[in-house]
């Protein structure tokens, strides 16, 4: 009984985050959960069938699995990549650097389909001097390489966040031992870097690509609904076409939401397997 009401108070300052987070996460999720199985006849699974049989939407959930991957591990890579760098550096510039990650972490959505337009559009400012320099003849902003330039670019600082803790936890005491030991730069990040660095990582990949997945605004504003994606179609469903079907939305929003928790199991598996050949 002491121990119930000593921790009472600490209950009561977390209610108003229950309070939000069942209104705003858990009562849309189950909303979206119950309204991708109600059909015209009642309920079944006709808007998951719908979803399976047409090519429009399986290009879609093709499409946005293809560019959150690829943004997702070319983040991953250029992050780890000025983390290491980070890491390695002292005194006003790692300070401006992290303020500079915080600050670019949120620029995102409209603003940064608009610098794109204006630095790599069909007349922008970038384009017209790498095809006046000869390096490039065509670029298509608005294309699956244009998107995917895109998502790298805002997936790097929220990489570079989420992994400078871990590469700055790396102490350069096990470097010097491994190299005492005769163990060159390539041996010491594959038998101790990387592993210490792996759950990091993979934490941070699944988190990339979550952000990738649910990315709606930078790609509207760029490509409108002209580049078939989940998102966009997710959208077009309930707001966009003249014969509104939100739930079907809703069907193609679950199917993302079960995506993201594949993603995170499959993660979650892999971090469990390197613990038991660890252990080994």
């Amino acid at each position: 009984m002491k121990g119930l009401r000593s921790a009472s108070p600490a209950l009561l300052w977390l209610l108003p985050f229950v309070v939000v987070f069942t209104a705003f996460q858990l009562a849309p999720l189950a909303w979206v959960a119950v309204s991708a199985f109600r059909v015209d006849e009642g309920w079944g699974l006709g808007h998951f069938h719908e979803i399976a049989a047409s090519p429009f939407f399986r290009q879609a959930i093709g499409r946005s699995l293809e560019i959150s991957l690829v943004s997702s591990l070319l983040g991953l890579a250029i992050a780890a990549l000025t983390c290491h760098s980070l890491a390695h550096t002292q005194g006003p510039l790692r300070r401006w650097m992290v303020a500079f990650t915080n600050m670019t972490s949120n620029f995102a959505g409209v603003p940064l389909a608009f610098a794109f337009i204006i630095l790599m559009g069909a007349n922008g400012v970038l384009t017209l001097a790498l095809q006046r320099l000869g390096i490039i003849e065509d670029f298509n902003l608005y294309s699956k390489a244009g998107l995917i330039i895109i998502y790298t670019w805002f997936q790097i600082p929220l990489g570079v966040l989420l992994l400078f803790p871990a590469l700055a936890g790396l102490r350069t005491e096990w470097q010097e031992a491994a190299s005492l030991l005769g163990a060159g730069r390539l041996a010491y990040w594959r038998h101790i870097g990387l592993p210490v660095l792996w759950p990091a990582l993979l934490g941070t990949l699944t988190i990339l690509i979550a952000n990738a997945m649910g990315a709606y605004a930078t790609v509207y504003a760029l490509v409108n609904t002209s580049y078939n994606l989940m998102t966009v179609r997710i959208a077009n469903l309930v707001s966009g076409d003249l014969f509104l079907q939100p739930n079907l939305a809703s069907a193609l929003a679950l199917i993302l939401v079960l995506l993201l928790a594949m993603v995170t199991l499959i993660q979650q598996w892999l971090l469990r397997r390197s613990y038991h050949v660890a252990e080994r």
